[in-house]
């Protein structure tokens, strides 16, 4: 195109300090010969997962940037990735034939961040159940398929609420357009495929709803890192349902590489282990990125409402002989029901309701089997074969537990399908940093900003960010003097902005 050709002059002219490329492009032959007649002083490669098959977005073109050090030996090379576990780390080092090299890895910790799971049962009346208890703030809600993103946007829309979808199905100029409104708070919820995210810089985003699962944990650990960018309080919450589980599942065992489809299994295993914790959320985040938590976070569901641990090796036994006993043919629905003692008519007709294991679990309720049978699938004693309607089998390790050579344990079932806050949540969402401050002054110093930005027409977080209004609700400055003491607030915004702020603040302090 054109405008390539432009960049190419300018790039021979040495008009250029930075040139953005991607991998199939810089790596053809054509354009290795033009660079080697420019100097170059170093060759930055972003998203440097996308190298590895241990990555969670492998992509194969990445992998000819490992003839860049061979090719140009003397330039200077950094690899950047923001979500790389051990296992990719090294193979990231080893595929760009970086010898020797130094290796600087952050904390992966956010501890403004709230990390929940629920079970997926209504999953929009879960939805607009959440979204009600939280009446102000910025969120995203992230769905697997644009057809899913399109239908839970228009049902929340429809609901009353300011939502708008969010996918590359749409146009550019739609894109952009919802881009903007939600910068400008015009928006208050984006449901979205992953594609959105990317490049957006907005730092008060207050919460993060995955409404499917992701694939895995870097997923997940990207998308939920959108939440709370600005220090302050800040929830990621996971409808999890082994029926999504299960779809997952399948897809990948399509994969043609039996290589990249052991990895994802394992990836997606991983996250299924999150999302079925018995023990703090973020020790276990953290701990997948090879980074150690020296105490329970204190800040996810499990830490501030852990579950009873019950010993369900007897039950485990049943459930295991009566996938055995119908013969290794049937899904889950049926073998409950057998273990249950229904009278349904297809039991009888197969013959199952004279099996020993028929009426054996009467004492237990559907769910409860529910669960143990998707503990059991989840540990690997069962196999789910979704290519196969489903339908339940014992693996080898099924062997040892009903033979009585294991113990096997599980969280008490319950019903934990709200995520409507808690005391202890109200609480946290006061806190800024080490500071507590006044939530009530605190939308109405937002409910300004907005008045103001909408006025001057410009994004609220140019005014003030939600920082420098929780230092506001939790000080109460009085005078200029105190005000200008704020966060980000310097002598431009002290006169432009002060006298508003420091009225409200006033009304709101002669109110008390």
């Amino acid at each position: 195109s054109a405008e390539a050709r432009q960049v190419l002059a300018m790039l021979h002219a040495g008009e250029l300090d930075l040139l953005y490329v991607a991998p199939e492009r810089l790596m053809s032959d054509g354009f290795i010969e033009r660079l080697r007649g420019i100097p170059i002083a170093l060759f930055a490669i972003d998203e440097a997962h996308c190298i590895s098959q241990w990555g969670h977005d492998f992509r194969p073109e990445y992998l000819k940037l490992g003839r860049l050090r061979k090719l140009f030996p003397e330039i200077p090379m950094i690899a950047l990735t923001a979500t790389a576990e051990p296992h990719t780390r090294r193979d990231i080092l080893e595929r760009l034939d970086l010898k020797d090299a130094r290796c600087y890895i952050s904390g992966f910790d956010r501890p403004n961040i709230r990390y929940s799971v629920v079970e997926k049962r209504k999953p929009f009346a879960q939805l607009t159940e959440y979204l009600h208890s939280r009446p102000s703030g910025a969120g995203i809600v992230y769905c697997l398929s644009r057809k899913r993103v399109d239908e839970v946007a228009g049902r929340l829309v429809e609901a009353g609420f300011r939502a708008a979808p969010y996918h590359a199905g749409l146009s550019a100029s739609e894109r952009k357009k919802t881009q903007d409104d939600f910068l400008r708070d015009e928006i208050r919820v984006i449901v979205a495929t992953v594609a959105f995210g990317m490049g957006i810089d907005k730092s008060d985003v207050r919460f993060v709803v995955h409404y499917d699962i992701p694939k895995n944990i870097e997923c997940y650990y990207q998308e939920t890192g959108r939440a709370g960018r600005d220090g302050l309080a800040a929830e990621a919450l996971l409808m999890f349902s082994y029926g999504d589980v299960a779809v997952a599942r399948g897809l990948i065992e399509k994969t043609r590489s039996p290589v990249r489809m052991r990895i994802e299994l394992h990836k997606l295993n991983a996250m299924v282990g999150f999302a079925e914790a018995m023990s703090c959320r973020r020790r276990i985040l953290l701990g997948y990125f090879g980074e150690r938590l020296h105490e329970d976070c204190g800040n996810c569901d499990v830490c501030l409402d852990p579950p009873e641990v019950m010993d369900v090796t007897q039950d485990a036994r049943k459930a295991l002989s009566c996938v055995y006993r119908v013969g290794q043919r049937f899904g889950m629905v049926h073998v409950i029901d057998v273990l249950r003692g229904s009278k349904k008519e297809r039991i009888t007709q197969l013959g199952h309701d004279r099996l020993s294991t028929y009426g054996i679990g009467a004492d237990k309720s559907q769910d409860y089997w529910s669960h143990l049978l998707r503990h059991l699938v989840h540990h690997g004693y069962l196999l789910q074969d979704v290519g196969d309607y489903s339908v339940l089998k014992l693996t080898e390790s099924a062997g040892p537990l009903l033979r009585g050579e294991l113990t096997l344990t599980m969280a008490e079932p319950r019903v934990k399908t709200s995520a409507a806050p808690k005391a202890a949540s109200r609480a946290a969402r006061r806190k800024a940093g080490d500071i507590d401050y006044d939530p009530e002054l605190f939308e109405r110093l937002r409910a300004l900003r907005k008045e103001l930005a909408d006025r001057e027409g410009v994004p609220p977080f140019v005014i003030f960010s939600d920082i420098s209004l929780a230092e506001m609700a939790a000080l109460l400055p009085e005078t200029e003097a105190e005000f200008r003491g704020i966060h980000g607030v310097g002598r431009h915004k002290l006169e432009r902005y002060g006298p508003s702020f420091l009225d409200e603040i006033r009304r709101f302090a002669s109110q008390r």
